[in-house]
């Protein structure tokens, strides 16, 4: 075992952050405390993923674990992991990864698991787990995608792969490389429910942009090229800017899948994925529904978000519809439940979990919580979130925000102009759960 914590703990990377702690304090400090570990500094900024690389190249245990910096490991956290492998060195096995709160360091877990997927924006997303994985909720479960910088996988394995695509550059795009890699050249993927390590979820990047241009197109552009086959196209749809992106030379990396022999992406979403297309379809549905969005209490009244960019936040105004007045009163609600400007990608958003919370513009990102949106068709509410709350209006003040639903409430009606009251209909079997 000692090699194995060794393989998991030795290695610290730094990326070069211009951050003074990191050199010398970070060197004492090591030298002092941590007699196994091991500190490689780069010559210059390279990023999360070549800085992974690098100490994956001197690691000489059989398995390395990577983990982010950001991170808590929970008790007896290493044994699930390393398990998986022993029985079949092609596996890649990832912890539960719960929740340190940012703010005050509390800790708790995000949930009892799911399937790591992905939209055709690149967003992260998560399938349920199937009817097999909750009959044995202890053990290992396969898992399309990992979320990220939380793995173990075999020294061996992990070069046979050859590594992580060394063009990526800086973040993003590598954990989908890394995943597509692993199931369509011969491994296997799975999450172990027992090893759970706790991530900060920061609020704000702790370090500079670089200053590279649009790195991330970049990256995912490369393991389009490489990986995704046809199914590239759909990734291109939905970011056409991507299609004139240089993404680099691939001749290595097509040259890796084509002497691994690896499968054909189509393999992938057929036999690993194939329910991603169910809640995250290639070809858009129709949007569940449009127009304005008008106060049953106050008809006179619509919400207006006056062609306000980010964090401005949204409030009624006279409804301009039939008029000369200026605003910004056509909304959408899309197939990816939430709500936003009619060609605009900004949702409405909450974040604030207090009564009367204000709702703001804010970039679209796909989550069910704060962006989250439902029509209820019968009560005439806009319900938001999982904590579910309705919006709700002071037509005086003009002012919008969320509160507790309440059938006798008739602030609380609104009417969408045009809803599609069959696809309201399939709501549960139509984009995210």
């Amino acid at each position: 075992m000692e090699q194995f914590i060794a393989a998991a703990q030795e290695l610290l990377t730094d990326t070069w952050n211009g951050s003074a702690f990191t050199k010398k304090p970070l060197d004492d400090y090591v030298a002092a405390n941590l007699t196994k570990v091991k500190v490689i500094h780069l010559s210059e900024r390279s990023g999360l993923i070549r800085a992974r690389l690098a100490g994956a190249k001197i690691a000489t245990a059989s398995v390395i674990i990577f983990l982010d910096s950001h991170t808590e490991a929970n008790v007896n956290w290493l044994p699930p992991l390393l398990e998986p492998i022993a029985q079949d060195y092609k596996t890649c096995v990832c912890p539960f990864i719960d929740v340190i709160q940012y703010e005050t360091f509390e800790y708790r877990a995000q949930d009892e698991g799911a399937r790591g997927a992905f939209d055709w924006e690149f967003y992260y997303k998560r399938l349920p787990l199937l009817p097999e994985d909750l009959e044995h909720p202890t053990e290992p479960f396969k898992s399309p995608v990992m979320a990220g910088g939380l793995f173990a996988i075999s020294r061996k394995f992990f070069w046979e792969l050859g590594g992580y695509d060394e063009g990526l550059d800086i973040w993003g795009g590598e954990q989908y490389e890394l995943s597509f890699k692993i199931w369509q050249c011969g491994g296997q993927m799975v999450d172990a429910p027992c090893s759970r390590v706790g991530h900060i979820y920061r609020k704000f990047a702790p370090f500079p942009n670089p200053g590279r241009g649009d790195f991330v197109g970049k990256n995912y552009k490369r393991v389009a090229e490489v990986w995704m086959d046809e199914y590239a196209e759909f990734l291109y749809k939905r970011r056409p800017q991507y299609r004139n992106i240089d993404p680099g030379d691939l001749t290595k990396q097509k040259a890796l899948r084509e002497r691994l022999k690896c499968k054909p992406f189509k393999w992938f979403m057929k036999e690993i994925a194939f329910d991603l297309p169910l809640k995250y379809p290639p070809i858009e549905p129709d949007d569940f529904g449009s127009g304005e969005v008008r106060s049953i209490a106050a008809p006179e009244l619509c919400v207006d978000t006056e062609h306000k960019p980010r964090d401005h936040v949204i409030k009624l105004k006279e409804c301009i519809k039939g008029t000369r007045k200026s605003g910004e009163q056509n909304f959408t609600l899309t197939w990816h439940k939430d709500v936003r400007p009619s060609g605009r990608t900004l949702c409405w958003d909450v974040s604030d979990p207090n009564d009367k919370a204000d709702v703001v513009l804010y970039p679209c990102h796909g989550s069910k919580g704060n962006q989250y949106w439902k029509y209820d068709v019968e009560k005439q509410w806009l319900i938001h979130g999982g904590n579910p709350r309705c919006l709700d209006c002071d037509p005086g003040a003009k002012r919008l925000y969320v509160s507790i639903c309440d059938d006798s409430s008739k602030t609380q009606k609104w009417r969408f102009e045009n809803i599609n009251l069959k696809m309201i209909a399939d709501w549960d079997d139509i984009g995210p759960p």
